[in-house]
């Protein structure tokens, strides 16, 4: 059902391994330094000679061209494993920034309470000044061109209404109702 396991080492096994490891030890560690750091390419000549031991009756002769075959799926296979790593690294860093803990549905309806009331305090060229730059990111020279005014009237639209806002809406200016305008057609 499952892998062979090794038996004990013949006779022989032992002198055998020790010359595939004298000989090619150092010109596998080579092969590997060429694709690894030092500290990466000890642990791939460690899991190549293992891969030796285990099938050391596989092994041919010349040896070298199947050690550096072990040593290059060895890399292939810890590359493998980084890429998978990293990708579920990325997974549950996503994961955990989807699970923060929100705010709770009375604070983030209070916020939008206290935003509207705030909006509403505003005069409507205030707060179409302020739309349109804040909620549409449009510049003031594009928003003065949307609302028909000039840049400088614009500026000063926002100063007002930004000034307003910081203030609190204390200053005594009717404010205007708010309205739901429909999108255009061509948008729906």
């Amino acid at each position: 059902m499952g892998e062979e396991q090794p038996g004990p080492p013949a006779s022989g096994d032992s002198e055998r391994f020790t010359t595939l490891w004298d000989a090619y030890a150092g010109r596998v560690f080579a092969y590997a330094s060429r694709h690894v750091d030092h500290h990466d390419a000890q642990e791939v000549v460690s899991e190549t000679f293992l891969v030796a031991w285990r099938r050391l009756s596989e092994v041919p002769e010349p040896a070298l061209p199947w050690l550096l075959v072990v040593a290059r799926n060895t890399l292939s296979n810890r590359r493998r494993t980084d890429r998978r790593r990293d990708a579920l690294t990325e997974k549950v860093g996503r994961l955990e920034q989807l699970t923060t803990s929100a705010p709770g549905a009375d604070i983030t309806v209070a916020d939008r309470a206290e935003v509207l009331a705030a909006l509403a305090a505003l005069t409507e060229t205030e707060r179409e000044a302020l739309l349109l730059t804040v909620w549409d990111g449009l510049g003031a020279s594009e928003a003065a061109r949307v609302v028909g005014c000039s840049v400088p009237a614009m500026h000063v639209r926002l100063f007002r209404a930004r000034r307003r806002l910081r203030a609190g809406a204390t200053e005594s200016v009717e404010p205007a109702p708010l309205r739901v305008v429909p999108a255009p057609r061509s948008i729906r």
